[in-house]
C-alpha cells in the first residue's frame, strides 16, 4: 500500500482518475516519495494497483529520467550536457562534480541530455531545484549548502518547496 504521513494514499489518487491506469505516473511519483526510488516491489505494487503488469509499468519508468530504479542520496544533482551546455562548461562541471561527490553516499551525480534552460547554461538542478551559470565552485558551494542545511532540499520527485540557491540563479 502506498502510504506515508503527508503523502497521499494509493486509494486517493486512484479516486482522482475515471480509469486506473491513468494514475500510472502519480503513483509511481507517490512510491518514489515514500522510498526515495522505484524498486521492482515498488513497481509490482504500482501494477496490482491498476491492474497492469509489472512490465508495463517498468517501461514507464525505464522511458522517464524522473523515475529513478535504484537508491538515490539524499541529494541528486543533476547537470546539463546537451549542446548549449556543453559549450558553457557542462561536462567540466559534471565531471567536476561527479569526482567531487563519488564517495558520498548523500549525494548523487548525474549527467541529463536537457534541462530546458539553455539561456542560463550551464545548469544543473539539485533535488529538481534550477541553479543556472554555474561553474564548478560555484555548483560545489551550492552542494554544499545543501549539505549543511544552510538550502532546504526538495523531496527525491520534487514535491516540497525549497528556497532560491546562493551562487546561482534559482528558477
Amino acid at each position: 500500500m502506498i502510504e506515508r504521513p503527508g503523502l497521499p494514499t494509493a486509494a486517493e489518487i486512484l479516486a482522482r482518475y475515471p480509469s486506473k491506469r491513468s494514475a500510472l505516473m502519480p503513483l509511481l511519483h507517490a512510491v518514489q516519495e515514500r522510498d526515495g526510488y522505484v524498486s521492482e516491489a515498488g513497481m509490482e505494487e504500482v501494477a496490482e494497483h491498476i491492474g497492469v503488469t509489472a512490465a508495463e509499468v517498468l517501461g514507464v519508468c525505464s522511458f522517464y529520467s524522473m523515475f529513478k530504479r535504484t537508491p538515490q542520496g539524499k541529494l541528486l544533482v543533476s547537470v546539463c550536457t546537451s549542446v548549449s551546455c556543453m559549450v558553457n562548461g557542462g561536462e567540466e562541471l559534471y565531471d567536476h562534480l561527479r569526482s567531487r561527490y563519488a564517495d558520498d553516499p548523500d549525494v548523487t551525480v548525474e549527467e541529463v541530455e536537457c534541462l530546458a534552460a539553455d539561456d542560463g547554461a550551464p545548469v544543473m538542478q539539485v533535488n529538481y531545484e534550477f541553479h543556472e551559470r554555474m561553474t564548478p565552485e560555484s555548483a560545489t558551494r551550492i552542494v554544499e549548502d545543501y549539505k549543511s542545511g544552510r538550502l532546504t532540499p526538495r523531496g527525491p520527485s520534487g514535491v516540497s518547496p525549497a528556497p532560491a540557491g546562493a551562487g546561482g540563479q534559482a528558477r
